[in-house]
């Protein structure tokens, strides 16, 4: 009797553990479908920084942007824009680049190419460190730009590109 007792416990036990971990799969694959919709995709916000006009996440990374004529993402457009960080010197140490996804097609295309020791470690319009760039994207939408400094995403804006 106790030898059917410990095989029916031990069946159920099985059948418990099995479950769950069934159970835990499939959340896993919830949880990452549900982060991919949550994604915010609409244009990043404007702020202040020593009497200049950037866009980005405030006190992390941004560029100088106005949304004027002169500033404004036109496709195929080339421009200039200064890239602002803030945050230690050892995070900022490596070859920096940007890597930009348009809303619609989510494919990621390298809009500044890695280059190595191109950001400067001193402070610039109130940002710890700061790097030059030239910035032109190929498709009217909104577009999300990662800020990559050795193979880590520092920094996330989101821009909308128009159309001349």
């Amino acid at each position: 009797m106790k030898r059917y007792l410990v095989l029916f416990f031990s069946i159920i036990g099985l059948i418990v553990l099995t479950g769950c971990a069934g159970s835990s799969d499939k959340n896993s694959k919830i949880e990452a479908e549900e982060m991919i919709k949550v994604e915010n995709w609409k244009e990043s916000p404007l702020f202040e920084s020593n009497n200049f006009s950037m866009i980005g996440e405030e006190g992390r990374a941004g560029f100088i942007y106005e949304n004027n004529e002169v500033d404004r993402f036109y496709t195929n457009r080339i421009n200039k824009y200064m890239w602002h960080f803030w945050g230690s010197e050892e995070e900022f140490s490596g070859a920096f680049q940007v890597i930009g996804t348009h809303e619609k097609s989510k494919e990621p295309i390298v809009v500044v190419p890695e280059r190595e020791g191109q950001s400067s470690l001193s402070p610039n319009n109130g940002a710890d460190h700061h790097i030059p760039s030239n910035m032109a994207l190929p498709k009217k939408g909104l577009w999300k730009l990662e800020a990559v400094i050795d193979s880590k995403i520092i920094g996330t804006v989101f821009v909308e590109v128009h159309e001349k």
